[in-house]
Formats: C-alpha cells, structure tokens, sequence
C-alpha cells in the first residue's frame, strides 16, 4: 500500500467540559476521495479545524508526506499543502475571478500588480478544472456553484496535495454537483487528496473511495465504501444510544387513541429551494408527530417553514382548515405556533438574561411592548414554571449562560409553553443535555401531548423518535421521502433503512 500524504495518530482535542476528539486516527491518500462521516457532536468539524491550523492538538500526531507535522495556523496549513474550502464561500463577491484567485500572491513587476499576468494565469487555473467562465468578471455574478469551483481552483492553485471540502453541496442542485464532481474526479487523476463532508449519502456513495466515521469523538471505524452499505453506515453513526432511558414508559406511543379529524395544521406542498423541497404534513391536537434523518437531511428547513422563520416559495398551510400565511414568527405565534430551536444558544436563549426575565421573554414579545408584564407577574410566571420543570438551580435571577445545558433547555420549553401554545415545535430538544433531563423533557412531551397539544419532535436519536411520536416523517437529502404510523411493529431498524435507501412506504 502507497504511503498516506496524511496521517494522524491519537488525536486529541479538548475544549473546556468538552473532550472533542479522544485517540482518534486518520488516514488519507494520494489520489483518493475520502468522506469524513458522523453525526452532529461527533467531532469531524474539530478534526478539520485541527488540520487546518484552526485549533491547536492537544495530544498526538500529524505527518504528512511522512514528515512530522506541527500546524501553527491556517496559513502554515496551506503552506504545507493543506487547503479547505468551506461550505459558506469566503471570497470577496465584489472582485472579479482573477483578483479572487490570487488575492495575496498577485503577480507584480516593478512592484505593481501585472494584471495582463495575472488574467492569464487565472484563465488557465480554470480552463484546467474545465470551467469556461470570464475571469474578468465578478464573481457575484456567477452562481455559488461557480463561486465553488473558484475557490476550489484558488486551493489547487497554492499546489495542494490535501484539499479539505466541507459540506460544498450543501446550496447546489443535481446538474451543479454533478459538475462539482467531474472537477474532484480530475483532481483525483491529478494525485490530490480530497477529505469530502457531506451528510448527502448518495452523495458519498457515488464520489468516495473510502471512508472514516466517528462517534463521540472516537473513531468508530475505516472502510472501503463499497464495503459498507448505507444501512451499516447509518448504524455505525448513530451507534446504540439511550439504553439508560429504556425504562421510560412507552405508553407515549398511543397510536390506538382516536385522533381528532380536524388537524390543527395541515401543510400541502410547502417547500423552499434549495432547503427542503416540497413536502405535505398535517399534526393533530394530542398527537406527536417525528421528522427523522441524519443531520443535514431538511428536518430542521422544514419546521422552520412552519414557523416562519423562513419564507416559504412554494405551498399552502391551513390552520384549522383556514389558509393561513406564515411569513414570519410574529405570524406563527399569533395562531398559537411556538417553535424551541436546536440552537438554543444562538437562536434561543439570551445569555446575558436572567431565567425570569428569558422565561417572560415571548409572552412579553406577543403582548406588545407597551403593555409590559409587572414584576410580580413575571416573578409568578418564573417561579411557576421552575418549579413545574424543576430548573435547576431554582433561582429566577440567575443568569441563564450559567446553567448546564438540560436547565437552560428546560427555560426556552418555558418560555414557549407559558404561552400556550396550539402546535409546539421542538428541534433537537434534548442534544447535548445529560440522561436525566432527556427522561424529564421526553415525558413532559407526552404529558402536553395527552392534555391536547400538537407537537412536532425532530431528534437524530430514532429511539427517542419512536418512543415519543404517534407519526414520523423520514427525511433524506432534503426530501420527505416517508411518513410511518407508529403502530409498534415500526423499529430502529426499519428507520434506519428508510434513512438509507429513501424508499417510501
């Protein structure tokens, strides 16, 4: 077998409460595409940042080409022959293709950039990735699946022998990847080493030679792709999770209770393009419904249609059997739509609040500003819904950025359900919080859920989607491709082969 280009040994990365990768190895060779898989939290975005000089190491060893390797930061990174190119392209769109392609290596002659040179030498950067495209114009005017391939000629062009590609087909339809992959097949012949991420499984399976998967930040495993199926790849990233939580009732799973025959929601045809293409979805009073697949599969672009979060081009959503339009948040809440993002940190909670004052935060928001809740009203709101979730510690006035993750869950389920809400929408609602506040929210699911409350419950973990929905839609590249009754006979396993091969039941 040829030497690796890269090779990491024991990796380790620490982050404060976070052991991000743990004795994790890698390897990649020349000539190769070679697809980094896992799930959220699994730790591929740590590892490229540690090859790409964006984090230090803080314990094993990098080689390339057989040398040790010790990356100070980006720059040193590209020096040695490392380059990335990221899912957001960070070019400058005001500059034309040639200026983006050597910005800071300008060829000059009497120390003046020698622009004649310099259209020339971008010219023949792209003609060799077959891209036909004037160099002189803007690169705004060009698609991003254009402005993709540029920044992958600019790494090319610094004699990359390890091109990282982080999730570059996340905004591009089939004829635009198909393209993508014609210039990385030539790259290949070329002898580069190309790292894809993507969670697009077809994706993988028609570009990659090999693949490495983590969980957890552990290396689960090296394979040949042709090795493994997707089933397998799907079990392997997901692994076998909330053992601990088995002993909740599944008494959640009420599948044999009637359900009304007026959905609260009923959406036809609702899509966006380049998020989730058009899909159909109706949710009950008292009934749980689940949107399961891999991160990146269009759960979250769905929910977030029905929320008005974003805008919708295509499809209509009625709301006890009226037209509605959800063209924003504001909208969605006035029909009794609450929505708890997966980013609770950044689109969720305000850390520099207290609990009281995120708890009253959207009641005070649909009230209006000129009619501000009393502190005594916001201090029985607080306390009443700390001691109902019981959030820890049981202090209105602390900061909410000084909670563990589980309790400033707990606050955002607050702030929503103080609202009362009609449909709640619950995005990854227990990622990253410990096994006993995932036990208290999954069972405060079922509770709202038996007292009348639509909810829609999206979570990578199938287990927890089977045991808590009623209904789940399978999504997979951006597509519902199934919708299951959860009837008892549906299992992990059967998700999983869904998830994998698309097929509709």
């Amino acid at each position: 077998m040829q030497q690796p280009v890269l090779e990491v040994r024991g990796l380790r990365k620490e982050f404060p409460g976070v052991l991000a990768l743990d004795d994790v190895d890698f390897r990649l060779f020349p000539g190769e595409v070679h697809a980094l898989m896992g799930e959220n939290g699994a730790g591929k975005s740590t590892l490229i940042k540690v090859l790409t000089g964006v984090h230090p190491a803080d314990g094993g060893e990098v080689t390339l080409a057989g040398r040790p390797l010790r990356i100070a930061g980006p720059l040193q990174a590209q020096q040695a022959g490392i380059s990335t190119v990221y899912q957001e392209v960070n070019l400058c769109p005001n500059l034309s293709v040639a200026e983006n392609l050597f910005i800071g290596r300008e060829p000059r002659r009497r120390g003046l950039i020698h622009w004649s040179e310099l259209r020339r030498r971008a010219a023949a950067s792209v003609a060799a990735l077959d891209l036909d495209i004037d160099v002189t114009a803007p690169l705004e005017s060009f698609s991003i699946a254009v402005q993709q391939l540029v920044a992958i000629a600019r790494a090319v062009d610094v004699e990359a022998k390890v091109l990282v590609l982080d999730e570059p087909t996340s905004s591009l339809d089939r004829d635009e990847v198909a393209q993508l992959f014609a210039v990385m097949r030539g790259l290949r012949e070329r002898g580069v080493a190309i790292l894809f991420v993507s969670h697009f499984l077809d994706q993988v399976y028609e570009i990659c030679d090999r693949m490495t998967v983590l969980r957890n930040g552990r290396l689960e495993g090296e394979y040949l792709t042709r090795d493994l199926s997707q089933v397998q790849l799907v079990s392997r990233m997901i692994g076998a999770e909330l053992a601990d939580l088995e002993g909740l009732a599944t008494a959640s799973r009420r599948t044999d209770r009637p359900a009304p025959e007026q959905p609260f929601l009923t959406a036809e045809k609702l899509g966006r393009r380049g998020a989730v293409e058009p899909y159909d979805l109706t949710v009950r009073p008292g009934e749980v419904v689940g949107l399961a697949g891999l991160l990146g599969s269009g759960r979250t672009e769905a929910a977030r249609l029905l929320f008005g979060a974003d805008h919708a081009d295509s499809g209509t959503v009625r709301i006890d059997g009226r037209p509605a339009a959800l063209r924003t948040p504001q909208a969605a809440v006035a029909h009794g739509i609450a929505f708890c993002s997966e980013n609770r940190k950044s689109e969720g909670l305000v850390g520099e609040l207290t609990v009281r004052e995120n708890i009253v935060l959207a009641l005070q928001a649909s009230r209006g500003w000129l009619r501000p809740l009393s502190r005594t009203a916001q201090d029985d709101y607080a306390l009443r819904w700390i001691r109902a979730l019981n959030i820890r510690p049981g202090d209105p006035e602390a900061l909410v950025r000084n909670l563990s993750g589980g309790n400033q869950q707990k606050v955002l389920l607050a702030r929503w359900l103080i609202t009362d809400p009609k449909l709640l929408i619950l995005d990854e609602p227990t990622r990253g919080i410990d096994v006993g506040a995932k036990a208290e929210i999954q069972k405060l699911v079922a509770d709202l859920a038996e007292k009348g409350m639509a909810v829609l419950f999206i979570s990578a973990e199938l287990e927890e989607v089977l045991r808590l929905s009623h209904r789940i839609g399978v999504l997979r590249d951006h597509r519902m491709v199934a919708q299951l009754a959860n009837d008892g006979s549906l299992t992990p396993e059967h998700l999983m082969e869904t998830i994998a091969s698309g097929a509709r039941r």
